[in-house]
């Protein structure tokens, strides 16, 4: 039995292959059918050849599913909705206990659907017909009843790296001033201010240069203004929680700059220099945390989930076009925040 599949081959090159379907190989193992497929920020970057990546491989990680076929512990039914992390992970090793599913001890480095590189294992992508997912039990997320899998198709990376930016450090600090320094990972900059106001920050400044990001993200209930990065520049204000997005060194010092004494500064965007210059005196005489890492998927989902069910986080005003699957290859280097794709 064979599928179709989009694979990335090199930069703006993208083709649909007929590859072999997945089958039950455990017990714990299920099959989902994609409804809904984001593109993420870094599947942009790779599309168009800013971010070098070496193809073919399949396409395609953000995505809510129906489930097609299940073994017997796999935890979920045929037919049912579910959200499908992007990082595979086994959920009962030290890792995942520890809420690292990013790095689960018994997968491969960096084991991700749709990101394969030379030499990586290929665990398949979201933009197919059919994907194989181990470890159901434990990674498959059920969609809430009323949730649109249009609607939350980036919620298993992009929404929920802007979420873990933001809403574990307002729990710790209830009403803190949070700042979004927006750009290169431009959805999950505004992901974060929609986290952020949702989660009810005192204040949340989303600032960007580009002027239809700060539309979308004053649409999210933030204060949105050009960045204007200049030599040495902070922020009018210091915050207490920081969000940066950019991923360029002058918007990571300007972040840094912008911090808050005690502030907690996640940086999400990949920076791509062998080394990034940083004034960390000034963050070391604020006892500013710097976070670099990518979001654990899994450990997240829950909440980020309940919170869109919830009506108090708008992902919609982030996407930008909703087009059918078998648009995705010529669509992909579209320059907008969000992109979906739908059976």
């Amino acid at each position: 039995m064979t599928m179709e599949s989009l694979h990335f081959l090199s930069a703006g090159r993208f083709e649909w292959r007929e590859v072999a379907a997945p089958r039950i190989g455990d017990a714990r193992h299920a099959i989902v059918r994609p409804l809904a497929v984001a593109r993420c920020d870094l599947d942009l970057h790779i599309a168009a050849g800013t971010v070098p990546f070496a193809g073919p491989f399949a396409f395609g990680h953000e995505c809510v599913a129906e489930v097609v076929d299940a073994g017997d512990a796999a935890g979920v039914t045929p037919g049912q909705r579910v959200v499908v992390p992007f990082q595979l992970s086994c959920g009962a090793c030290d890792s995942c206990r520890r809420g690292f599913t990013g790095s689960c001890d018994t997968m491969p480095p960096l084991a991700n659907y749709g990101l394969a590189t030379t030499g990586r294992t290929e665990f398949g992508g979201a933009l197919a017909d059919l994907m194989h997912v181990p470890h159901a039990d434990h990674m498959l997320v059920p969609l809430p009843a009323g949730l649109d899998p249009v609607k939350v198709a980036s919620a298993t990376d992009n929404i929920v790296d802007g979420w873990r930016g933001v809403a574990p450090q307002l729990a710790a600090r209830p009403g803190a001033s949070v700042l979004i320094v927006g750009g290169l990972a431009q959805s999950v900059g505004l992901y974060a201010a929609g986290a952020a106001v949702a989660q009810g920050a005192g204040r949340v400044l989303y600032l960007d240069d580009d002027g239809d990001r700060r539309a979308r993200a004053a649409a999210m209930g933030a204060d949105a203004e050009p960045l204007a990065l200049a030599e040495g520049r902070r922020a009018a204000d210091l915050f207490d929680i920081i969000v940066e997005a950019a991923g360029t060194p002058e918007a990571l010092g300007f972040a840094i700059r912008s911090g808050a004494r005690n502030a907690v500064l996640t940086s999400v965007a990949i920076h791509l220099g062998r080394t990034t210059p940083l004034p960390l005196t000034e963050a070391y005489y604020k006892g500013l945390t710097l976070v670099t890492a990518r979001a654990d998927s899994r450990a997240h989902l829950p909440a980020v989930l309940d919170c869109l069910a919830c009506g108090r986080l708008h992902p919609e005003h982030v996407t930008h076009r909703v087009l059918a699957f078998a648009e995705a290859g010529e669509a992909m280097t579209d320059p907008g925040p969000k992109l979906v794709f739908v059976r």
